[in-house]
């Protein structure tokens, strides 16, 4: 079975959640919109090369994107922003945003609510439900636990744990390095645009240098020379 992502030295599976970690500057945005399309490179979408398409062939292809900061339309309502994230014709459009409501209950409670008048953790289920409106098979997410309340954290992971369950592929970016561990089953280190470590999460975890690399404060090359992305 190919992997639905391979980019530089990262690949991701079916199934499987991964977490990007590094501090600011690390390059882990960089990597998202790489995959994306904003920026080139040689990316392997679900076994073929997207190098050449474009971020809306990519969308279409079955890639979906949750940008730090949520970034969801303020001035429309609940269902106007998953309509206005899908191409699929109207009669599916409508039954995928009812799946999508039916899946977030603080969603379904709210359609008709205005963006702007929901909370940081409402705005980050409307900007995940937006992102698989067109049946993703690849979840990209930047930064999702940023200015979360803990509650609102362990629903967004699981959340995602469920939807690894069903297949979806997951590359979860996270400077909160043990929150997104005990998600992900796997973890890649980045500094400076280049990887420096990948291992289980549970090993990760388990490693007292991690949180100096997540501080940004050092170089680490425990394994020898690091991989360019």
């Amino acid at each position: 079975m190919s992997a639905v992502l391979e980019i530089g030295e990262v690949s991701v599976e079916a199934g499987e959640i991964v977490a990007l970690l590094g501090g600011n500057g690390a390059g882990k945005t960089t990597l998202l919109e790489t995959v994306l399309g904003f920026h080139s490179g040689r990316v392997v979408l679900f076994g073929s090369d997207a190098s050449t398409l474009t971020v809306e062939q990519r969308v279409q292809s079955g890639v979906g994107y949750v940008p730090e900061g949520r970034r969801v339309f303020a001035g429309l309502t609940v269902r106007e922003n998953l309509e206005a994230s899908s191409s699929l014709p109207t009669g599916q459009r409508r039954q995928r945003v009812d799946e999508m409501l039916a899946l977030f209950p603080m969603l379904g409670e709210r359609p008709n609510a205005r963006a702007w008048l929901l909370s940081g953790g409402q705005q980050q289920m409307l900007a995940l439900a937006r992102a698989q409106m067109n049946g993703a098979k690849l979840l990209l997410l930047d930064e999702p636990t940023l200015g979360l309340a803990p509650a609102v954290v362990a629903d967004l992971f699981a959340r995602l744990a469920t939807l690894a369950a069903q297949g979806t592929a997951i590359v979860l970016s996270e400077q909160r390095a043990g929150l997104a561990l005990r998600v992900a089953g796997r973890g890649v280190v980045l500094s400076r645009g280049r990887i420096v470590r990948e291992a289980a999460a549970a090993e990760l975890l388990a490693d007292p240098m991690l949180a100096d690399l997540m501080a940004g404060g050092v170089t680490w090359e425990p394994h020898g020379k690091s991989k360019v992305l």
